[in-house]
C-alpha cells in the first residue's frame, strides 16, 4: 500500500463558519484520545468523494493530537474491473461476480493485507475495494470499521451475499444513511455518518470575482449568457446523459443557456472514460455544451469557480450515496435540482432550497423555472448555504469521528452524541 501526506489542519480555524461552539465541543472530544493512533484505507488518493472526505478528516485529527494515517491499497486493471462491477451490483445493478472475479478481487486484497496493522489503535476502511481485508488479518488487537460510502438502499441480493461475509468480519460499520443499513447485516456497532465538506478547501473557499471571471474566460465560457452546471464523475448512475436532455429541453424556452458538464477520472474507476466518450458523443457539435475533466487543467479552484458562475447547479443522479457536489452546490449559495435518490434529500428541503426531480422532465421544468425567477433562486441558494453551515461541515463529521471513536474503543466521552448517530453500539 501507499501512504498519502495530508497538511496538518487545526479545529480553531473553522470557529468563523462552525461556531466556536462546535470548536470546544471538539476540543473536549479529542482530549481522552490524544496519542491513540488510527489509519484510513481506502482506493485511490484522487477523484471522488471519499478522497474529499479524508483530507480534512485525516488533517483535523493529526491537529488534535490523535496521530491519523491514510494508505491507499495498490490493486491491478483487472480488480479495479472487478470493483467497479461490485460498486454497481451494490446500488442495484443487473451484474454478477463469477468466481475468476472473486478470486481476482480476493487476492490482491490478500497482497494488501500484509501490513503492519498491530502499530493502530482503530482501523476504518472504505468501500467495497478493501472490504476483504478485515477477514484476511490474523489476529486483530484494534477494532476494524467499514466505511460505505455508496448508496445500499437496494442491492443486487446476489452481489450483496458476495461481498456480506467480508463486511461481517468487521467490529462495527459506518453508513452514510440508515436506509442503507441491511437487515442481516449485524454488527456490534453501527453508526450513522453523512459526509461533509470543508469549507476552508481549496474548492469552497471564497473566491474574487475576478478569479471568476478568469476562469470562464479561459474556458471560453460567456458569463453574460446562463449557465447550468453538473459537477461529477463521468458515471452512468450521474446520469450526465439525461442532463443534456435535460438542458436541451430548457433550451428550447431559452435559447441562450449554457451547459457545464465536469468531471474527474478517478484512478479506481476504469468505466470513466467509456462513459465520457458517450457523454461527448450526446454532446454533439453544441458549442453551448462544455464537457471538461481534470485533463484540460480543471482542478478545485477551477470547480468552485464554475460552481460560484453557475445559476443553476444539477445533480441528476439515479444512485447516489450522498452527493458531495450537492453539498458543494448549495455552500457557494446556488440552487440545486437534485435526483431524488441516496442522500441526495438529505440536503436539498424540495422547494426550500432546491428542487427534488425524478425524470429529465422535471429536471428541465424546475430548471427553466429557477432560470426564470433568478430572484426566488437567490434566496434558495441562501437557505442552502446556511442549510449546509448547520449539518455538512467537516466539523461535524470530525465531532462524529470522535463519538464513533471513543465507542469503538470503550472510552466515555465528555458530549452527548448528536442523535441518530448510533444505530447500534
Amino acid at each position: 500500500m501507499k501512504q498519502v501526506t495530508v497538511p496538518t489542519l487545526q479545529v480553531e480555524a473553522y470557529a468563523s463558519l462552525a461556531g466556536e461552539a462546535a470548536v470546544e465541543r471538539i476540543r473536549a472530544l479529542a482530549r481522552p484520545l490524544e496519542g491513540l493512533r488510527v489509519v484510513h484505507v481506502n482506493a485511490t488518493a484522487y477523484g471522488g468523494g471519499v478522497v474529499e472526505l479524508l483530507y480534512p478528516l485525516v488533517g483535523l485529527m493529526n491537529g488534535l493530537g490523535i496521530p491519523t494515517e491514510w494508505w491507499v491499497l495498490e490493486g491491478t486493471d483487472a480488480f479495479f474491473n472487478v470493483t467497479k462491477t461490485a460498486h454497481n451490483g451494490l446500488q442495484g445493478a443487473d451484474v454478477a461476480i463469477d468466481p475468476a472475479m472473486q478470486a481476482i478481487y480476493r487476492e490482491v486484497n490478500l497482497a494488501n493485507s500484509r501490513f503492519d496493522w498491530d502499530r493502530y489503535d482503530l482501523v476504518i476502511i472504505h468501500d467495497p475495494q478493501p472490504a476483504a481485508l478485515a477477514s484476511l488479518v490474523g489476529e486483530r488487537k484494534a477494532p476494524w470499521i467499514w466505511r460505505c460510502h455508496i448508496d445500499l438502499s437496494t442491492p443486487n441480493p446476489d452481489v450483496w451475499a458476495w461481498i456480506r461475509p467480508y463486511v461481517a468480519a468487521y467490529d462495527g460499520a459506518i453508513f452514510s444513511l440508515a436506509q442503507y443499513v441491511q437487515r442481516d447485516l449485524t454488527l456490534p456497532l453501527i453508526a450513522i455518518i453523512p459526509p461533509s465538506i470543508n469549507p476552508l478547501s481549496e474548492k469552497n473557499r471564497d473566491l474574487e470575482p475576478a478569479e471568476v471571471e478568469a476562469v470562464l474566460e479561459r474556458f471560453g465560457i460567456d458569463r453574460n449568457r446562463p449557465l447550468i452546471t453538473q459537477i461529477s464523475r463521468f458515471d452512468p448512475w450521474k446520469d450526465p446523459l439525461g442532463v443534456i436532455d435535460a438542458y436541451r429541453l430548457v433550451k428550447e424556452a431559452i435559447p441562450g443557456v449554457q451547459l457545464l458538464l465536469v468531471g474527474s477520472m478517478a484512478t479506481d474507476d476504469p468505466e470513466g472514460w467509456t462513459f465520457y466518450d458517450r457523454t461527448l458523443r450526446r454532446a454533439g457539435e453544441d458549442g453551448d455544451i462544455f464537457v471538461l475533466a481534470n485533463l484540460h487543467g480543471v482542478h478545485d479552484r477551477e470547480v468552485n469557480a464554475f460552481q460560484r458562475a453557475s445559476d443553476v447547479i444539477i445533480q441528476k443522479s439515479l444512485r447516489e450515496g450522498f452527493g458531495l457536489t450537492v453539498t458543494e452546490g448549495l455552500w457557494k449559495g446556488r440552487p440545486v435540482v437534485g435526483g431524488e435518490t441516496g442522500g441526495i434529500p438529505l440536503q436539498i428541503q424540495d422547494g426550500q432550497n432546491g428542487f427534488l426531480v425524478d425524470s429529465v422532465e422535471a429536471c428541465a421544468e424546475r430548471t427553466r423555472w429557477l432560470l426564470e425567477h433568478p430572484d426566488e433562486a437567490s434566496q434558495m441558494g441562501a437557505r442552502g448555504r446556511e442549510h449546509v453551515r448547520e449539518h455538512f461541515l467537516s466539523t461535524r463529521e470530525l465531532e462524529d469521528h470522535l463519538q464513533l471513536m471513543a465507542r469503538a474503543l470503550k472510552i466515555t466521552p465528555p458530549v452527548t452524541p448528536r442523535e441518530g448517530l448510533f444505530l447500534a453500539g
